[in-house]
This record gives C-alpha cells, sequence and structure tokens, in this order.
C-alpha cells in the first residue's frame, strides 16, 4: 500500500489530479496502473488450486492484513458487515479491516487514491457493476480464477478472471402479512391502491442505483402514470435499503419498497417476486485490485466467499453446482428477477443521471444522511 503523499506532492500533482478530476477524472493507461511484478495475474488462466487452509497461512506469511472496500448501507450490520463477522471467525489472524459504505462513494473513493497514487483496498465488492468493466479496460484489476469459478453461472463472472459476483442480491416489496389482512398488495400494481395512502416506506430510487433500475422496471411495465400515483400515496421515503424493511417490522408501515428479503419467509413480513410481475436481481461483485499490498489475503477472501461452506445458505448461490432451498429456482430462472438488465442498466450512465432526475420531479431531493456514516478519503489507510 502507497503511503499517502506528502503536501508538497499534493501541490505538485496540482488540485485537479488531487481531487480525482485532473482531465475529467482521466484513466491512467493500463501500464501506467499496473506496478511492477504485476504480470502474476496476467493471462491467469488455471483455477487456484491451493485449499483455503494452505492461502490462509500463505495470507498469515504475507503479512496477515486484508483491506476491503464494500458496499453496503450500514457499517455494523448487513451484508457486508455479515461477512466481516463470519471472516475473522473463520480466519482470526487475519487482520481484516472491511470499510461498508454506500457503492457510490466507495468507487470514487478508489478512483481518487488513483489519480493521487494512495490505493488502500486491496479487494472491492460493489454493487456498481459498471465499475468493473471500466476498470478492467483500465487494468486496473488482477486477473485471477479462485477455486469453483468454473461452476459460476457465466452471468456471475468475467471470463478472464478480473472480476466474480459473490452474492446474490434481490431487491422487491414486502409487507406486514397481519396489518395488511386479506387484502395484501399481491402485485405491484396493488402499491397504488388508495386504501394504502400513508402506508409505505421506501428507499429513494434515485438514491441507490439497483432500486432506481426497479423502480425504472416498474415504470416500463406500468407507465408513468403508476409512478405520479405512487408518489400520491405519500410514501415515507428514507436513505438506504434496509430502511423500508425496517420501517414495516417495527410496525410504522404496512408495505416497505426497494428492500431486500427472503421469499421463503412469510411471516411476520412477505417478500414479494409475483410471476409476471418485475422485481430485481443482480451478483454483488468482487475483485482484487492489480495493486494490492495483500494479493494472497485478497485471494482467500475471494476464495472463501466462493466456497460451498460459504455459497450454502438460506438464499440464492452463484454456483450453478449448488442448489438453492426447496421452494427457490436458481436466479437466473427467474426472467422477471431481471439479472442480465440490471448490469446493461449500469454501463448507461447517461440514462440513469436522466432516471435519478426524472425520480427526483416526482418523489423530491434525496434528504437525510448517508446511513453508513460519513468514512473518510482514505478508510483502512
Amino acid at each position: 500500500m502507497t503511503s499517502l503523499p506528502s503536501r508538497r506532492r499534493l501541490l505538485a500533482i496540482g488540485a485537479g489530479a488531487a481531487l480525482g478530476l485532473g482531465a475529467l477524472g482521466a484513466p491512467a493507461s493500463p501500464a501506467a496502473a499496473a506496478p511492477a511484478g504485476a504480470a502474476r495475474g496476467a493471462g491467469a488462466g488455471a483455477e487456484e488450486t491451493r485449499s483455503l487452509d494452505e492461502l490462509y497461512q500463505a495470507a498469515i506469511a504475507e503479512g496477515g492484513k486484508l483491506v476491503i472496500y464494500a458496499g453496503g448501507d450500514l457499517a455494523d450490520s448487513g451484508s457486508g458487515a455479515g461477512a466481516r463477522t463470519a471472516f475473522r471467525q473463520r480466519f482470526p489472524q487475519i487482520d481484516l479491516d472491511l470499510i461498508v459504505d454506500y457503492s457510490k462513494y466507495h468507487d470514487a473513493r478508489v478512483d481518487n487514491q488513483f489519480a493521487t497514487d494512495t490505493l488502500v483496498p486491496d479487494v472491492v465488492q460493489l454493487q456498481t457493476l459498471h465499475d468493473f468493466t471500466r476498470w478492467k479496460r483500465q487494468g486496473r484489476l488482477l486477473h485471477y480464477k479462485p477455486a469453483g469459478f468454473g461452476k459460476l453461472h457465466k452471468k456471475f463472472r468475467d471470463p478472464d478472471g478480473a472480476w466474480v459476483a459473490g452474492m446474490v442480491i434481490a431487491f422487491s416489496y414486502l409487507y406486514d402479512v397481519a396489518a395488511a389482512g386479506a387484502n395484501a398488495p399481491q402485485t405491484p400494481l396493488d402499491l397504488v391502491d388508495p386504501r394504502w395512502k400513508g402506508a409505505i416506506a421506501s428507499s429513494y430510487p434515485h438514491d441507490d442505483d439497483a432500486v432506481l433500475y426497479l423502480f425504472a422496471l416498474y415504470a416500463e411495465t406500468y407507465g408513468w402514470d403508476w409512478v405520479a400515483a405512487f408518489a400520491a400515496q405519500q410514501p415515507q421515503f428514507a436513505r438506504g435499503s434496509f430502511s423500508p424493511g425496517t420501517a414495516v417490522t417495527n410496525k410504522e408501515k404496512i408495505i416497505g419498497v426497494g428492500t431486500g428479503g427472503s421469499p421463503l419467509i412469510t411471516t411476520p413480513n412477505r417478500w414479494m417476486m409475483p410471476d409476471g410481475h418485475p422485481f430485481m436481481a443482480w451478483g454483488q461483485r468482487i475483485a482484487i485490485l492489480k495493486q494490492a499490498a495483500n494479493p494472497t489475503a485478497a485471494k482467500l477472501y475471494l476464495n472463501w466467499q466462493l466456497s460451498t461452506e460459504r455459497q450454502t445458505s438460506n438464499s440464492w448461490s452463484v454456483r450453478r453446482d449448488i442448489a438453492p432451498p426447496a421452494g427457490l429456482k436458481p436466479i437466473w430462472e427467474y426472467p422477471n428477477a431481471n439479472v442480465d438488465g440490471f448490469p446493461r442498466f449500469m454501463e448507461d450512465r447517461a440514462q440513469v443521471e436522466r432516471l435519478k432526475q426524472t425520480f427526483a420531479l416526482y418523489f423530491g431531493e434525496v434528504k437525510g444522511d448517508p446511513t453508513p456514516g460519513w468514512p473518510c478519503l482514505h478508510p483502512g489507510a
């Protein structure tokens, strides 16, 4: 990990580069991005053959340090923080620093660190799928195939090993079964029934690209009149995709929109993915940065995330050889999950920005501090 720049050096490189702006943030060429010895990952074709325990010992010998920037809503709970706890329990001699922040801030943070030659993380684990294709083009990512790479569904891996998807996340809506009663909303169309006015919590679609895509699917499927009718329901908007579920669980609202959940849990809240109606799912991408200071520990993390012990759970797996729990099909077998659509959506940044501003016209500007707090420019340094 490169040390932070001195004041003299920052002045020398100029304010634009120090802010990550210089030539509108023009990326370094792949040759400039790759440090000496980075060829260790070039053209990597074979999968990792070392066991987790062997990688663990090698990571300890390397220095026993690992820094991860993970996308998420809360610093100390949620999937990112859960991975932090589970990894520390499994590999207690690795000094893991897993920093959770909104992916849209982490990617900007990493780009600024590239621009100022102050890179901190070894691994990035983010919702901003387009960053991984861009960083690959820039030569920023280590091409590496963890054990089980060939068993990942093709939607959840880069063919060259520049990134893998470590988990499936899905967004839809949920409701309080007891409070909704016999007239519970069975499809998104029911969310605009006047009886639910004042009873809905939602995350801002123009604050989170995954929620934005969900609402874009609603607008495409049901029309912008549906969006206007939803706004007329006077939903309670908040930052963080966890917030709608929290509002429903706390009995503040009956319905939560733009949030994750499990379709296998039917009480006290039920998370919906009705046939013939859209919801959205994606594989959260993970990559090792080519300039990583702790590449062996980073490889350990990727192998652990894709291992059968980690992928066998009460939700969907990114692996083809691990069946989902009874009652579910693999996520790629649900056409209304739009697994292919979200990566395409994320690549079209002009469309994303237009939709953000359009939903702001319907729902108002985003309000409130970011729910993970305010990590600094170089958390984990």
